[in-house]
């Protein structure tokens, strides 16, 4: 099938290029919306306590999006001062949509600690929802900066999740025009040409573009995050550009091998082999994205949502746009080793066993026991750091440090008495006069974890909520999630909800604790089973997954060390936070399993053909010997280029602001720097090696007594390129 695909892109090039030009053209004018039609996400998963307490409070005291804004850098008497502020606050009054406005000048507000502060509280309509809330925000925010302070910080929590939206969106441009300019020199360099080096980048383009298109769509029929178009431009850029080289490569490779073949035959073979590649990895990235979908998790759920669509296109992409795309630029590829403007230095007598993966795979194969225990002895040192991992939830720390809403924020909980960190609320229901509800709250008051106890004002009678403000800095935590964990296993007839950030931590943590197993185990098993279907073998695919595991277990150890204890946070521009977010480690880790994946396919794809192409005379433990060191040495530019491709487009991410996208942007950095350099140079042959004909069982091929006594010594390369023409014919068509 994969065959007739190639042929037909070719016969028909200009029919596949207009069909996508199509989808193009309609996703750039269409698409464009599609960012102010996502949605914020919920702090806990659908039906978490914490959400519905929360709703249940919002339902009997409900109140609007509150503006905050700090004036300070003057003397809080200043007539001048008081006279700009009395007239601004005034005048906010006024604006439609505002409910109510606290402020020390005109209302008994709240004066700093310092004595020369104070500040201000907005309270919105609370009927104004998503812009037209943000509209009287905004409003709001620039006529508080026209107070005549030499300081006025405005923020709130609307106007913060808006700022960190802003901030992810304009992360992800920056990166992504960063990442395009990077992997346009690479490509033409690593290609030799302008022309076809631009088609990886095309093909990206074209995959992200008509994946906006099906979001668009997606998000009129149910709600989509406002984080999944990173995730979209991330594995958008990256997969594109790794499938692209596949082919691009295997294409030169077969037109060197065939030189008088027509194009339509080369292209043919080409999609055959290294378009089965691209489909079962495409596959792969796809089952470890559906695992997080399945976390169920409501930011992860949006994000996984928006990488599955791409990867799915970017597959497409690979095998119906590229190959018709370049048929016609195709006299454009230079043979390998052929000198051009953009790769002045090559050579026509290149040994292509040089490479970085050929060489460390040289190593591996010659000292498989030392190198094995070497590699996998690191792997469990870099992991080690998990055993401190500690997980928060993203708030507006978040932020950078000069961002105007986290000052905002930070001025108003350390300079005013009473507007410290956000509570922990125990929502009883019984009466405030009641007095078992009495004795309950004075239990928890007196909780080591409890820095202050406030009740809750003008809620109905039967109700009673308390604020209970845990010790600390942080909301979140671990005196927090304490706190939670105390009240809800408080030993009482009545009934007690709780919610707050540090509730919607508890919940979050304690339902991907649930889902972990169930998400775990289907990308698990249905990835054995794809590897199982690519190489006949089932050591192979349990050898693969075990080393994914190694790289997973080893990337979050790294992420430790840098984002929780803080190990080259200057040089990277972060300050830590002591903590990871609760999300990173879950879906970094699937999302990790799944992209080196893509090299364990590109691998295994090209040894499997050597290794079902090998003369029934050789002993089968020099055949798969010989059949690894082919497999590299033909796969190992392709893995290291595509490796470097995809470093630069989260290299790209990595550079942004936001704390939580340079979690994503460095830990897959990281993981496929491992997978390549440790898994797939050092510990894959090993393992290969040593596991010698054994990888392809229970598919073993009958041996002689004369080749069991045979050596593996006397494995060597080319030792299947004298068994014949079968040979030679099969490495160029298998």
């Amino acid at each position: 099938m994969l065959a007739t695909l190639g042929r037909a892109t070719v016969r028909r090039r200009f029919l596949f290029l207009g069909a996508w030009a199509l989808l193009i053209v309609v996703g750039a004018v269409f698409a464009g919306d599609v960012f102010d039609r996502m949605t914020s996400v919920d702090d806990a998963p659908a039906g978490a306590e914490s959400l519905l307490a929360q709703e249940r409070l919002d339902q009997l005291d409900p109140e609007g999006e509150l503006v905050t804004a700090v004036i300070a850098g003057e003397d809080f008497f200043s007539p001048a001062l008081r006279e700009s502020a009395t007239a601004v606050v005034t005048g906010i009054r006024g604006i439609p949509g505002v409910v109510d406005v606290s402020d020390a000048y005109t209302s008994g507000g709240a004066i700093g600690d310092d004595g020369r502060s104070s500040l201000v509280v907005v309270e919105l309509d609370r009927a104004l929802i998503g812009d037209d809330a943000l509209a009287v925000a905004a409003d709001v925010a620039e006529r508080l900066h026209t107070i005549a302070a030499p300081e006025v910080l405005v923020g709130g929590q609307l106007l913060a999740e808006q700022a960190f939206v802003d901030r992810a969106l304009t992360d992800a441009a920056i990166g992504e025009g960063i990442a395009i300019v990077v992997l346009l020199v690479v490509l033409v360099v690593v290609l030799g040409g302008f022309r076809v080096g631009v088609l990886p980048i095309v093909v990206a383009l074209a995959s992200i573009v008509v994946t906006l298109l099906a979001l668009g769509a997606v998000v009129a029929v149910m709600p989509v995050n406002e984080f999944a178009v990173n995730i979209v431009t991330i594995l958008g850029l990256g997969l594109a550009v790794d499938y692209s080289l596949l082919v691009i490569m295997r294409f030169r490779e077969e037109r060197q091998n065939d030189p008088d073949a027509a194009l339509d035959t080369l292209m043919s073979r080409t999609v055959a082999s290294a378009g089965r590649a691209v489909l079962v990895s495409g596959l792969a990235v796809f089952i470890a994205l559906v695992g997080v979908l399945l976390l169920g998790d409501p930011l992860l759920s949006g994000m996984a949502l928006g990488g599955a669509i791409v990867v799915v296109l970017s597959t497409a992409a690979g095998l119906t746009l590229l190959p018709p795309a370049l048929a016609v630029v195709h006299r454009r590829l230079p043979a390998k080793g052929v000198r051009t403007w953009a790769r002045p230095w090559s050579r026509r007598d290149a040994d292509g066993s040089r490479g970085w993966l050929a060489r460390s795979a040289g190593l591996a194969q010659r000292r498989p026991v030392g190198v094995a225990i070497g590699a996998v002895a690191v792997l469990i040192a870099l992991a080690a750091p998990l055993s401190s991992l500690a997980l928060d939830s993203s708030d507006i720390r978040s932020l950078p440090p000069a961002a105007e809403e986290r000052r905002a924020y930070e001025a108003t909980t350390t300079g005013f008495t009473g507007f410290g960190v956000e509570p922990v609320t125990a929502v009883v229901d019984g009466s405030v006069d009641d007095p078992a509800v009495v004795a309950l709250l004075e239990r928890l008051a007196t909780s080591p974890d409890v820095a202050d106890a406030d009740l809750v004002a003008d809620l109905p009678p039967g109700i009673t909520a308390a604020d209970l403000t845990p010790v600390g800095d942080s909301a979140t935590s671990a005196a927090a999630q304490r706190l939670v964990r105390e009240v809800r296993a408080v030993d009482s007839d009545l009934t007690v909800q709780v919610t707050g950030p540090a509730a919607a931590l508890v919940d979050t943590q304690e339902h991907l604790l649930q889902r972990i197993p169930l998400a775990v185990g289907i990308v698990a098993v249905a990835s054995f089973a794809l590897l199982f279907a690519l190489t006949r073998s089932v050591v192979v695919p349990v050898k693969a997954l075990l080393l994914s595991i190694l790289t997973m277990t080893a990337t979050l150890g790294v992420l430790v060390m840098i984002f929780q204890w803080g190990w080259g946070s200057a040089l990277l521009g972060f300050e830590p936070l002591g903590t990871l977010d609760v999300t990173t480690p879950l879906f970094i880790g699937l999302l990790a399993f799944g992209l080196t994946m893509d090299y364990e396919v590109f691998l295994l794809a090209r040894i499997r053909e050597r290794w079902i192409a090998r003369a029934p005379d050789v002993d089968p433990r020099e055949a798969n010997a010989e059949a690894v060191r082919y497999g590299i040495m033909q796969t190992g530019p392709v893995v290291t280029t595509a490796a470097l491709a995809i470093c630069i487009v989260f290299l790209g991410f990595a550079v942004g602001e936001l704390v939580a996208m340079k979690e994503i942007g460095i830990g897959m950095l990281v993981a496929v720097l491992l997978d390549v350099t440790l898994i797939r140079g050092l510990l894959l042959p090993a393992a290969m090696t040593l596991l010698g004909r054994w990888n392809w069982w229970p598919s073993l091929p009958p041996t002689s007594k004369a080749q069991n006594t045979r050596s593996t010594r006397d494995a060597r390369p080319g030792v299947l390129d004298s068994q014949g023409e079968r040979m030679r014919r099969g490495s160029s068509t298998a």
